[in-house]
């Protein structure tokens, strides 16, 4: 029989039990579109961190403090502070891959002015901060290198810290007080939004490093360093340049190992889409269960098929059809079934993203490989589950079928 026949024939013995075949494609339905669900988050979610790291900042490298040990037992990151702003001069005075560098200092305060105030965390930055975090002002402007080099007493507002503030006003020229010391507002940066982690990059205030250093941390040690490159490949060059550099002014012997931490944005990436495409895989490998539930109903209802049909299956055979057409057949009954199932289950499981997003606001992503690879997926399990039932009716003898009651 001609492939087309064969189709043909599938879809109206289908059809001529559309409720028993609609109950039987109900498990491939629900395991393709939870399936789909699951990975249309994971993915969402990973293209909602990937859009968040590299918002932090433009082939950005991040140089923090390193850990220390005490009788064995290590004490975390960040535990041993060798950093200085010396460690800052080094890296711009020799570090040829960077094209720029900044110290970062960080003093908790509470601000006060314009409606009240506010409790938020005070960095002392250098003018390459805003070129590597590639960081814009919504208003006004950011402070500049004779600031810097003069400690004046300036400063530059997260959107978060001027809606608090200062509602519903441009606060540029308004001044607010840290620690009692008051600064003038030079400028309010461009909306950020959140980071990975959930933080509010938008909740700062940023000053010259050498006045907040000197009149709100007061402490020689600073919280980190930030540096960037003017290339992405230049990137893993350049972390070995820093941490030779950073050796050098710290008087590290070559046995003795590094007391600081140099990462890349890249590095952080990579960590929190790991985390969660290991999610996404757990999630789908649980879903994936109903498909498996859905085979093997297919499977029964293959073979209460075959038995129902075993009159019709002598009669096909005695009329001359072959065995191998008889399995062809049944297994075109299976996959068309199961790739049906799985058309439903993906337009069931896109639906049930698109309008879980809009619920909770989670990002989706549902990609034409995800769609491809359930449909894929979903013929496979009609292929496995299918024939066993097809050989079983294919073996059938022809004169044995027609005196079957």
């Amino acid at each position: 029989m001609k492939a087309r026949r064969l189709v043909m024939v599938a879809i109206q013995s289908i059809v001529k039990n559309l409720m028993r075949t609609l109950l039987t494609m109900l498990g491939v339905i629900i395991g393709v579109g939870s399936v789909t669900v699951m990975v249309a988050i994971g993915q969402g979610a990973q293209d909602q961190i990937r859009k968040q790291v590299e918002g932090l900042g433009t082939n950005m490298i991040v140089i923090t403090p390193g850990s220390s040990s005490q009788g064995g037992v290590s004490r975390g990151a960040a535990s041993f502070n060798r950093l200085t702003t010396e460690d800052s001069d080094a890296l711009q005075r020799g570090g040829f891959l960077l094209s720029a560098v900044s110290p970062v200092i960080m003093a908790p305060a509470q601000v006060v002015g314009g409606n009240g105030n506010w409790r938020t965390i005070v960095q002392g930055v250098d003018t390459y901060y805003q070129l590597i975090r590639d960081w814009e002002v919504s208003s006004g402007t950011f402070f500049d290198v004779s600031d810097v080099r003069s400690k004046k007493k300036v400063a530059v507002i997260g959107a978060t810290v001027a809606s608090q503030l200062f509602p519903g006003s441009d606060p540029v020229g308004q001044r607010i007080q840290l620690r009692n010391v008051p600064f003038e507002i030079v400028g309010v940066l461009a909306e950020k939004g959140q980071t990975a982690e959930g933080n509010d990059q938008d909740d700062t205030v940023l000053a010259p490093y050498t006045t907040v250093q000197t009149r709100l941390a007061g402490r020689m040690f600073i919280a980190q360093i930030l540096a960037s490159t003017s290339s992405p490949d230049d990137m893993p060059a350049a972390q070995k340049e820093v941490a030779e550099i950073l050796r050098e002014t710290h008087a590290l012997a070559d046995w003795e190992d590094d007391d600081f931490t140099v990462r890349n944005q890249t590095d952080l990436a990579e960590t929190a889409e790991g985390t969660t495409q290991v999610m996404t895989f757990l999630l789908a490998a649980i879903a994936s269960i109903s498909l498996l539930v859905g085979g093997i109903g297919i499977m029964n209802i293959m073979l209460v098929s075959v038995t129902e049909r075993t009159r019709e299956i002598g009669l096909r055979m005695a009329v001359g059809a072959r065995g191998s057409d008889v399995l062809v057949q049944f297994m075109i009954e299976a996959v068309v079934m199961s790739v049906l199932g799985g058309v439903i289950g993906v337009a069931g499981g896109a639906a049930a993203a698109l309008a879980l997003a809009r619920v909770t606001g989670w990002g989706v992503a549902i990609s034409p490989e995800t769609v491809v690879l359930a449909l894929v997926f979903a013929a496979a399990v009609g292929v496995f589950f299918g024939f066993y039932p097809a050989r079983r009716a294919a073996a059938l003898h022809p004169i044995e079928a027609l005196r079957f009651e």
